[in-house]
Order: C-alpha cells, then structure tokens, then sequence
C-alpha cells in the first residue's frame, strides 16, 4: 500500500544528494514535495521550491509563515567539513552547527504546528559519524551526534504531551554526493583512492531508507536506521 500518495512533504537540502534523490522518489509516489535551498532554480521538476539559507534564522521562520499542512518534515540538508578541534577554522565550526544542529532542531520546532491532527513524521539525516568518531571525525561528529540527542530528546518530548508525531533519525556511511567534496577539499587523492576502495552509497540508498521509515503504518515506529556499505570498515 502506497501511504504517500496526496501527502505533502517538507524537505530541506532537496536540490542535490540525499533530499534531491528523495524529492524525486516522493514525486513519483504521488508525494507533493516542498523543497527547501539556497538554490531554488537547480531543485527537481515537480517540487515546490522554497528559497533559504539555513545559516539564518530569519530564512529559516520564512519558511513557516505561510506554510500550509504537512504530514512529514525530512531534515536533509547538512555541511561537512574537514575541521579538527585542536587547529581547526571556528567558522567552519559555527557553520556546521548552525545548519547541522541549530537549524535542523528549528525546522523541527517550526514544523510542529503545521502537523495534522492525527500526526506525522519528521526525520533526521545524521551519520555513522554520529555513532562513532572516525579519526578525521573533527568537529563534524559532534553536530551529528547532537542530531541524534536531539531526535531522541524531540520523541521523548512529544511523547509526554501526547502528540502523535514520529520522530526518526537515518545515519550512513560514506554516501556519494557533493558532500564529499566539501569534505575532502585539499585532499582530492584520498577521495579518489577511498571511491576506488569501496562501492559506497548512493544517495538513493539513503533515499530508500527514508521512504521505508515514511511509508510505515502509523502504529509502527521506525526510531532509527543505520546503514553503510558493506565495503566500508568503520
């Protein structure tokens, strides 16, 4: 049973990777998708563009001034840089958790209001780097652990006031997107070589997985999905 079809869908971060492979499987379900991006012209056909910088608050409450029903809110959107915390660059820091954490939990506070009666779903794009701290981890693993708190903190939340809203997260592996070019900049040999090591995941996959998490029954509760590729060791 297709659950999606006549839904409406908040996705952040839909022009590209992981929310622009979803906004097109969702269309394709019968989904209306609303995609937010700093780059409106370059999201899929057949998605309902919102303009944002999600580095910015007031971009962010622009979003819901006029934002009508949905019935899921997908938080795709996500910086990665390489940025250590002994010599890394505090902005790269201050970016990362202003779009990874701070503006994430925001869309999920916004979005609440604009939930049906009966409920709804928001997931989480976080990482394996969520999990573990890989050795080039840096100030990236943290935001994406914060993701994780902060999903878990967000259902225990709703749970005790009686809301019927779903809160999962999804954490890959290395996925294939131009996320990984940002976070391999100056370092475009260990890309090549870690690409030529592994199949790694395609941001279809992660599509997948979301889908899975959407398209449940509502008395099923999918809290969290890991998934990696079977090449990837860490």
């Amino acid at each position: 049973m297709n659950r999606l079809a006549g839904s409406t869908v908040l996705v952040t971060g839909a022009s590209s990777g992981i929310g622009r492979a979803l906004s097109e499987m969702l269309i394709e379900q019968g989904a209306s998708v609303l995609g937010v991006s700093r780059h409106p012209a370059t999201l899929p056909a057949g998605v309902a563009p919102i303009a944002a910088d999600l580095t910015k608050r007031e971009d962010i409450q622009e979003i819901f001034q006029n934002l009508g029903k949905i019935d899921a809110l997908v938080n795709c959107a996500g910086i990665a840089y390489l940025s250590r915390i002994i010599d890394g660059n505090p902005a790269d820091w201050e970016e990362m958790w202003r779009v990874n954490v701070f503006a994430l939990t925001l869309c999920c506070q916004m979005a609440l209001r604009h939930f049906p009666r009966e409920g709804g779903r928001i997931v989480n794009v976080s990482s394996m780097s969520g999990h573990r701290v890989p050795p080039t981890g840096g100030f990236y693993s943290p935001t994406k652990f914060a993701v994780r708190a902060v999903t878990d903190a967000l259902r225990l939340e709703l749970k005790s006031v009686g809301l019927p809203i779903q809160v999962a997260c999804v954490s890959p592996g290395f996925v294939d997107t131009p996320l990984l070019d940002l976070y391999f900049r100056g370092r475009e040999e260990v890309l090549r070589k870690t690409k030529e090591s592994m199949t790694m995941l395609s941001p279809e996959d992660v599509a997948c997985a979301i889908l899975t998490i959407l398209d449940a029954p509502p008395h099923v509760e999918i809290g969290d999905i890991m998934l990696r590729s079977s090449d990837q060791r860490m």
